[in-house]
């Protein structure tokens, strides 16, 4: 069916181009040719080759190439790195800021626990070395006390 490839030395290759040419159409002299394509099949395409061959098929749209979309300027993924950059540089800097902020009020419950350890420390000892009111029983003046067989007598 196919000639046989014959093997040359790449020097010795001859380059033939062949281009195919459609068949005219028969007409048939008795009635007259309409044509009538149908919307479901598509047209049929006969070509002869050069040795003879004749070659029929359906004939193939050509692609339509995508339309072009213009790329913007800078990339999108440029774009989404730069604002993590700027997201992440906020958020250091309001970290930064509830450090210094916790580090205060650690400060500052730590000097509010002394100055209430100071303060009730004192109110205990002056409640402790205070001679100021009586616990309770009568305050004797010992000079004028007078004690017989050990029984006091005012």
């Amino acid at each position: 069916m196919y000639p046989e490839p014959t093997r040359h030395a790449p020097a010795e290759r001859a380059v033939e181009v062949h281009y195919p040419a459609p068949i005219a159409p028969a007409a048939m002299a008795s009635a007259p040719l309409v044509p009538v394509q149908p919307g479901s099949i598509p047209s049929v395409a006969s070509i002869v080759l050069p040795d003879g061959r004749v070659v029929t098929g359906y004939a193939i749209n050509p692609v339509q190439p995508e339309p072009f979309v213009a790329k913007p300027p800078v990339s999108r993924a440029a774009v989404n790195i730069a604002l993590g950059g700027v997201g992440f540089l906020a958020v250091c800097g309001g970290l930064l800021m509830l450090t210094a902020f916790i580090t205060a009020l650690t400060a500052l419950i730590t000097q509010l626990i002394t100055l209430a350890a100071v303060i009730f420390g004192g109110w205990i000892a002056v409640q402790v070395f205070s001679t100021r009111g009586h616990q309770g029983g009568s305050t004797v003046n010992i000079r004028k006390a007078i004690f017989k067989r050990n029984h006091f007598h005012s």
